[in-house]
């Protein structure tokens, strides 16, 4: 499962320096804020390999391409959860679908029992 929309990318427009915790934040759903504050908290309490990972990210990992930036806050969320857990996205689909039947039943099911000329038609078709 490695679609462009489930990789990782450099997040370049809304990044600061190299879009590389733009990117992280992206990834993961986190805020980009809190991202950068503990790239920065965890170079000062002295995790010396902190800048070499962000360098060697922001040097070997693609740009994020145009057309992957979200139009709406709800695309972004559930590209997120399928990064996140696409068994649990899965299944958040499959209920809304379930529900979805649902109540088209229940349309149905009301068009249906007011109208014996449609039942008809429909039962013919079954």
């Amino acid at each position: 499962m490695n679609t462009p929309r489930t990789k990782f990318y450099r997040d370049k427009i809304n990044g600061k320096i190299m879009g590389v915790c733009a990117g992280i934040a992206d990834y993961t759903g986190v805020d980009v804020l809190w991202v950068r504050l503990g790239a920065v908290a965890l170079t000062l309490m002295g995790v010396g390999i902190i800048p070499l990972v962000y360098f060697g990210l922001g040097i070997f990992s693609e740009r994020k391409p145009q057309h992957l930036y979200y139009t709406d806050r709800q695309e972004q969320r559930f590209w997120q959860g399928v990064r996140q857990s696409p068994a649990r996205t899965a299944r958040e689909v499959r209920a809304s679908f379930r529900e979805l039947d649902r109540r088209l039943a229940d349309i149905e099911l009301h068009y249906v029992s007011s109208n014996p000329r449609l039942s008809e038609e429909i039962e013919r078709l079954r």
